[in-house]
């Protein structure tokens, strides 16, 4: 009996996609947020900060991380809205300097990712997302789809 609930237990395992996060990266579609925070870096999605950092990143787009990302009112206030219901919670997804990749979880799930990778010409910042989740484009970060310059693909898995 031992023996059949651990071969279930590996098979369920072997045939689930592994997804970051327990696949809770994925965000519900949002085309002006899409539109306006994806014309200049990945459209990060909401659960990666907290309601409080949210709001207090929308409120300074004129000094988004030393550009002017400033919207209309309308939108600023459409996409905080959309950032803020969808808004992690708890210490893990919260960061004082409004760094997604000075988070918790952030560092958590990039601890594998050595100093070296970092700085590699196709990545050049950890923001730089784009560089490694090949599907991000499309709302789609599974670790599948993860291919890091310099070393390939994170998951050796043709059925992607």
């Amino acid at each position: 009996m031992k023996r059949i609930i651990m071969s279930l237990a590996l098979l369920l395992a072997v045939t689930q996609p592994a997804h970051a996060d327990g696949g809770k990266m994925q965000s519900p579609p949002n085309a002006l947020w899409q539109e306006e925070c994806g014309s200049c870096h990945a459209a990060f999605p909401p659960r990666l900060l907290t309601e409080e950092n949210w709001k207090q990143l929308m409120a300074n787009l004129d000094k988004h991380f030393g550009d002017n990302a400033e919207l209309s009112a309308k939108d600023r206030q459409a996409i905080e809205s959309y950032l803020t219901r969808n808004a992690g919670s708890g210490a893990r997804h919260s960061a004082v300097s409004l760094r997604i990749t000075e988070t918790p979880w952030f560092l958590r799930e990039h601890r594998s990712v050595s100093p070296k990778e970092w700085v590699h010409p196709e990545v050049k910042s950890r923001a730089n997302c784009t560089a490694c989740h090949q599907n991000i484009a499309q709302n789609r970060w599974s670790e599948h789809s993860i291919s890091i310059p310099g070393r390939g693909r994170w998951y050796d898995d043709d059925d992607d």
